[in-house]
């Protein structure tokens, strides 16, 4: 099971208590009409499915109702750091 502290309302969450929001820093085009087939579709489907350290978005959805990113190992499911939504990754 992964817990998690919300870094916006300092409340430990279990996963139940979470929504899980995929990979993080993914940019939404623009522009969506002016760009690409292969550029929308990479956009909508292609993700990164690292072993090891991956950077993911979670909202807090059965507490304070906010999104944060989270540095996860895959592997260990271990925790390495979390941020807010503003704030870059370092691990």
């Amino acid at each position: 099971m992964i817990i998690i502290q919300c870094p916006c309302c300092g409340e430990d969450r279990h996963e139940e208590e979470l929504t899980f929001g995929g990979e993080a820093e993914i940019i939404r085009p623009l522009e969506p009409a002016a760009v690409s087939d292969q550029v929308w579709t990479d956009y909508l489907y292609f993700r990164a499915n690292p072993k090891g350290t991956h950077h993911e978005q979670w909202c807090c959805s059965g507490g304070c109702g906010q999104w944060f990113k989270v540095a996860r190992d895959t592997v260990t499911h271990e925790v390495l750091e979390v941020v807010k939504f503003d704030k870059g990754l370092s691990a």
